[in-house]
């Protein structure tokens, strides 16, 4: 696809719009950490800035950098006894998340690597590190979670979780353990158990079969194989999906999608967080869902712009450039409405997926950072950060 005048003016302005948007979060009201969003979320969020930090380093600018840096310490000076990162930096206390931890891991990673501080915050990542040694129910690698620990705090996810378990894949790479890394990869590259009766001797896996994508979850006989957008874009940026597998993947979404939005299950072009959404007729439905994650709202298959980043990335990652540009251009438009105050960009938190109306709070952190992220990937026609992760060799390992 080609990129005219018009498009290119439009990206550029948006880009301008996020960083300012992020430089009006840099600092907020708890300890000067950043906010994670302009006007909700005062609170530094830990999940939301380690995202971000691939936002905040693409882009050089070094007051985002130190805001980077600031969260950092705070995480590692309120990180618990036994290595666990809390779920506010500010904030030891408010503890549990299942993804803060691997996050932490890779945003130090990332920050060390932009500031070339390779000993940064050593004690406290070898803590975080051995944390998460412990978080493997049958010690194999693989990590397990317990519903609503992830990003998703409305969403049933149980056992080995795809999203949770790319990430450690991803710290483990940075941090030079590649055998364990090559375990878990073969680990989630098995076939999930499904049946009534399972082996002992037999571990589960997340490959749905005769589907291109990874599972939603799977733990014993239990598992869902409902599409996970982050979880199996992080798959094709970190190397868990093989490139042939990439491209599978990419094609089905994008069928998938075509016919949700044939259906009017879908306005916009770009794909919900989840999808097929859970219906109270479903056996996955929870009663909360009826007012807090409706189908096509929240985390029951709302379009997320952070989310939709990782997936343009995703796209660069398994060579679909020209789909890459397209979702770069939806994206661009996801990110103007406003919900809460005017302004001229929203970079709102999630879009209600049959309308396409911003239905979050604006100005949040993670959706401009991905922006800008997603933006450099396609300007690069590469990766930054994961493109060494995928130039491994995992299977070796393993």
């Amino acid at each position: 696809m080609f990129m005219d005048e018009k498009s290119i003016a439009s990206i550029d302005r948006a880009k301008e719009a996020a960083l300012r948007v992020l430089l009006h979060n840099a600092r907020g009201p708890f300890q000067g950490l950043p906010r994670t969003a302009g006007w909700g979320y005062p609170e530094p969020y830990t999940r939301d800035l380690m995202i971000s930090a691939l936002g905040f380093l693409v882009t050089g600018n070094e007051e985002l950098a130190d805001a980077l840096r600031r969260t950092l310490v705070a995480l590692a000076a309120n990180q618990t006894p036994r290595g666990h990162i809390p779920s506010l930096a500010h904030d030891p206390a408010d503890r549990g998340a299942s993804d803060t931890t691997p996050l932490f891991l890779i945003g130090l990673a990332l920050y060390r690597k932009s500031a070339n501080r390779p000993a940064f915050l050593g004690e406290a990542a070898e803590n975080a590190l051995n944390w998460m040694r412990y978080q493997s129910p049958d010690d194999t690698v693989m990590v397990s979670q317990l519903p609503t620990s992830d990003w998703r705090d409305e969403q049933w996810v149980m056992g080995f979780g795809l999203y949770v378990n790319t990430l450690v894949y991803a710290y483990l790479l940075l941090y030079g353990e590649h055998e364990s890394a090559g375990r878990l990869y073969y680990l989630m590259n098995r076939v999930e158990i499904q049946g009534e009766v399972k082996n002992p001797h037999e571990h589960e896996g997340l490959v749905v079969p005769a589907k291109p994508y990874y599972a939603l979850y799977s733990y014993k006989l239990f598992n869902s194989d409902r599409f996970d957008l982050l979880g199996n874009s992080l798959a094709i940026l970190t190397g868990v999906a093989s490139p042939d597998r990439a491209q599978d993947m990419v094609s089905w979404i994008e069928g998938e999608c075509e016919a949700m939005r044939s259906r009017g299950e879908l306005a916009v072009d770009l794909p919900p967080c989840l999808f097929p959404y859970i219906l109270p007729h479903h056996d996955d439905w929870r009663l909360r869902y009826d007012r807090y994650n409706r189908p096509g709202d929240y985390h029951n298959g709302g379009v997320w712009p952070f989310v939709s980043g990782f997936y343009v990335a995703a796209c660069v990652a398994a060579g679909r450039m020209d789909l890459a540009r397209r979702k770069l251009l939806a994206l661009t438009e996801l990110v103007k409405p406003w919900h809460e105050n005017e302004a001229e960009w929203g970079f709102n938190e999630w879009i209600k997926a049959q309308t396409g109306k911003p239905s979050g709070r604006d100005w949040q952190t993670w959706s401009a950072a991905m922006y800008l992220y997603a933006a450099e990937c396609v300007r690069l026609g590469d990766t930054p950060f994961f493109s060494e992760m995928r130039a491994g060799n995992p299977s070796a390992a393993a």
